[in-house]
């Protein structure tokens, strides 16, 4: 693999990251919208987060899982899509990259444990292989 071919792929992996942590981000702010915290919950701070989450509704959890799972399949995609070769390999890197996020959040956050079961096993490897896929059937076939 060539220099060129290499600098590509990390230009195209970091792409993804950041436009899968935009989405991802965004869809956790447009969630408080969508759907309102619960009464007395304050999400300002992370111990004020992790107290107001004994508050909080199944519902609640939506935009969070959302966040999740569309930031990583975006990140995929973007990998899958873009980079030159080894397509599955980046786009499932991505997914671990962004599960190991998904640990650490919580890990910190804490929730319920049906939250965390449902979030860690299907919001990012899942949704970077689907991700890959997506990716495979947008790229210009090579005939």
């Amino acid at each position: 693999m060539e220099l060129k071919s290499v600098v590509k792929n990390i230009l195209v992996i970091i792409a993804g990251v950041v436009v899968g942590s935009i989405v991802n981000m965004s869809l956790v702010n447009v969630g408080y919208s969508v759907v309102p915290l619960p009464e007395g919950a304050d999400v300002s701070t992370m111990e004020s987060l992790q107290e107001s989450m004994k508050l909080f509704t199944p519902v609640n959890f939506l935009f969070p899982f959302l966040a999740h799972a569309l930031g990583t399949l975006v990140a995929a995609f973007i990998a899958a899509r873009f980079t030159g070769s080894h397509h599955m390999s980046f786009a499932l890197g991505i997914g671990v990259f962004f599960l190991m996020g998904g640990i650490a959040a919580v890990i910190m956050f804490g929730g319920p444990l049906w939250f965390k079961v449902v979030d860690l096993l299907v919001a990012y490897i899942p949704m970077s292989y689907l991700g890959a896929i997506l990716a495979d059937k947008t790229r210009p076939s090579a005939s």
